[in-house]
């Protein structure tokens, strides 16, 4: 009998063993080059996880880029890139055929409304902010600050940021004409560095930037929690596009990668998936969980 137990208990070791095996081979059989490009606000989560997964699979090279959602959604789609991020939906983008694509959402991002550190204005009505980037309000002693010119900095064409924003914060309104930029570091930057500024970033880039403060609405707070009940309605999901006729299982592994990093999610300012209380349609509907 004890001589029946051992032979098992060495099958069952060797076929674990062969498990692991093949599993670390799988691991290192995975190979190529992946350019993930296009939403700035998801690019440091990313980033992070570019270099998480190429020191586990130093067979694939994996280079991040911004440029925006649209530059994602249209590179990936022509092939430029492997993986294309977008803060909106394939649908939602013109001349894109989602059809051809996959939707992978690994996270959630807030977007919120910044200031200069030195604006002593903390709060704004809904309806006071879209006055303020439409260019109705130009100074901050009209929302009770003290006399200063507001110089609203807003972001370029193709920046899945200003659609969402404009969408969910402004209710469709046109932002006024004036300076813009292209990538969230460059409009923390700009914000901090310009007396009077306000615009606008996902709520990941708020804490990593140099004399710039967010702004409450209607004196609810950006902050994770309010993001997760809909209380803070100015979110979406970031989304990871692949090419279905292009995909390879590296950039399959990587976007699973990217989606099952909670801690680098979490630490990084984004929210989980599996986190939130409510769940968004590509038309808008918000579900409770």
């Amino acid at each position: 009998m004890k001589k029946k137990l051992i032979i098992s208990l060495l099958a069952s070791a060797s076929l674990l063993g062969s498990v692991m095996t093949a599993t670390s081979a799988n691991a290192a059989n995975l190979s190529g080059k992946i350019i993930a490009g296009g939403s700035t606000a998801i690019q440091p989560l990313v980033q992070q996880a570019s270099l998480e997964f190429m020191a586990k699979n130093p067979g694939v090279q994996v280079t991040v880029q911004g440029g925006g959602s649209g530059v994602g959604l249209t590179q990936v789609g022509a092939g430029t890139f492997q993986i294309g991020n977008s803060d909106i939906f394939a649908e939602e983008k013109s001349g894109i055929e989602a059809s051809k694509l996959s939707d992978y959402k690994v996270a959630v991002v807030g977007f919120a409304p910044i200031v200069n550190s030195k604006t002593s204005v903390s709060n704004l009505s809904k309806q006071q902010l879209i006055d303020v980037f439409t260019g109705k309000i130009t100074n901050w002693k009209e929302v009770g600050g003290k006399d200063q010119a507001i110089t609203v900095i807003g972001r370029t064409a193709g920046s899945g940021t200003r659609v969402n924003f404009d969408k969910l914060a402004l209710d469709g309104a046109t932002e006024v004409s004036g300076p813009t930029q292209d990538a969230s570091g460059s409009v923390v930057t700009m914000v901090g560095q310009t007396p009077g500024a306000i615009s606008y970033v996902a709520m990941s880039y708020v804490n990593s930037g140099k004399n710039i403060k967010s702004l409450s609405i209607d004196k609810v707070k950006a902050t994770p929690a309010n993001v997760k009940s809909n209380a803070w309605k100015i979110w979406s999901y970031e989304h990871m596009y692949l090419n279905k006729s292009k995909a390879t299982s590296a950039q399959k592994a990587f976007i699973k990668y990217v989606t099952s990093s909670e801690k680098d999610i979490n630490k990084l300012g984004y929210i989980s998936i599996s986190s939130m209380k409510v769940s968004r349609s590509v038309d808008g509907t918000i579900t409770k969980k």
